[in-house]
């Protein structure tokens, strides 16, 4: 795309949802560490995603994980939302935390348990009537550690009996994401590992459930853009889950590892209409923020995620293809390596210029002063935290 002046059009009409969870303290497996300032409820932590959005002008959907993010009033949460300028992005779900799904939740071989948790999800179906939701997100824990333990095939069809029954009760608006992840915390076997595995309960149920790629959910050299070009082409791509990894599911900030591979990402959802309103694919955060500030690291991690896609807009889609058609090996390489090289960081400054932001939302925040109002005024009451 030559036009800068599409270009700019399509940057200004990206939407990147944060979530509700990235605002709270986290850690490692060792220690969950704590912050000043840090929300104690829903309603601040959408006070913060609100300084997010003001000072990126491209954030403003936030995703809630239940029951992290339980209220007794979620019309008086939507409401508070919508004053901040916001609104109430995917619902997540939660059947990984209880006692009860040590072995599993869905696919659990006690009915009872199985039976607990697909309330749950429907329990989620209504807080998406409440506040508003179109997207049910669900990530299951689910699998096996030891060969023998259960039925593998038994295990996917109690998974496809519990997706059917919420699937059901989706509204017409709404649609079902099933995420997956190659492991942890099962290390034998996950029931649901990989795309192909969620690509394939998804096409079963219909057309209102996607696929979510989660970026640190795979193994080492998995070719991520194959598999979102691949989403892509069948329709079944509903959103990302955007973070950075070294190892495994780092959920470190977007862009920080490789931005090179992001780009790469990003070029494919450009290429194949990912950009356009109508395929509706939802581009999420999914990042947890152990040694740095909360704010600024997902003010960061939007930025990221706006940078890969500005280069991926300024690809010359027609030489692109010239070269591709021409065999030329080199030539097509360096048409993105081009793209990849510009400094977009100027671009992107006129762009928030143009809708009446800082140049540098990242600079902008610093100068606030929120970062020292928050720590002053949040002292008191029990902090949000991942897990709870």
């Amino acid at each position: 795309m030559s036009d800068v002046s599409a270009v700019k059009a399509a940057l200004k009409s990206q939407v990147i949802e944060t979530p509700s969870w990235g605002y709270g303290n986290s850690g490692t497996r060792f220690k969950v560490f704590a912050q000043p300032g840090v929300p104690r409820d829903p309603f601040e932590k959408l006070a913060d995603a609100a300084q997010v959005h003001a000072c990126t002008g491209v954030a403003p959907k936030v995703s809630l994980h239940i029951p992290w993010d339980r209220v007794e009033d979620y019309a008086a949460l939507t409401r508070y939302a919508d004053e901040l300028g916001l609104r109430i992005g995917a619902i997540n779900s939660n059947v990984f935390q209880d006692d009860d799904f040590k072995l599993g939740s869905v696919t659990h071989p006690d009915a009872k348990v199985r039976r607990k948790a697909t309330d749950h999800l429907l329990e989620c179906v209504d807080i998406m009537d409440a506040t508003g939701s179109r997207d049910l997100k669900l990530w299951f824990s689910d699998g096996t550690n030891y060969p023998g333990q259960d039925d593998i095939v038994g295990r996917q069809d109690r998974l496809a009996e519990a997706l059917a029954e919420v699937y059901a009760r989706l509204g017409a608006d709404q649609r079902m994401l099933l995420e997956y992840k190659l492991f942890e915390p099962a290390f034998y076997t996950t029931d649901v590992p990989d795309w192909g595995t969620s690509y394939a309960h998804c096409l079963k149920l219909g057309p209102k459930a996607q696929v979510v790629v989660d970026t640190g959910h795979h193994a080492p050299g998995t070719n991520i853009e194959f598999i979102v070009a691949f989403l892509l082409r069948e329709g079944k791509l509903g959103a990302f889950d955007f973070n950075s990894r070294f190892y495994a599911d780092d959920d470190l900030m977007a862009g920080a590892a490789d931005p090179f591979q992001l780009f790469r990402i990003m070029h494919e959802v450009v290429k194949n209409g990912g950009l356009r309103p109508e395929t509706n694919v939802n581009f999420m955060l999914d990042q947890c923020h152990n040694i740095e500030a909360k704010i600024p690291a997902v003010i960061r991690s939007v930025t990221n995620v706006q940078e890969a896609t500005a280069k991926a807009l300024l690809i010359d889609a027609e030489a692109l293809a010239t070269a591709q058609r021409s065999g030329d090996v080199l030539a097509s390489n360096g048409v993105l390596m081009d793209a990849f090289n510009t400094d977009v960081r100027p671009l992107l400054a006129d762009v928030r210029e143009e809708l009446g932001l800082a140049r540098d939302p990242f600079a902008a925040y610093l100068a606030s002063g929120n970062q020292e109002r928050i720590a002053a005024d949040r002292v008191g009451g029990r902090q949000a935290g991942w897990g709870a």
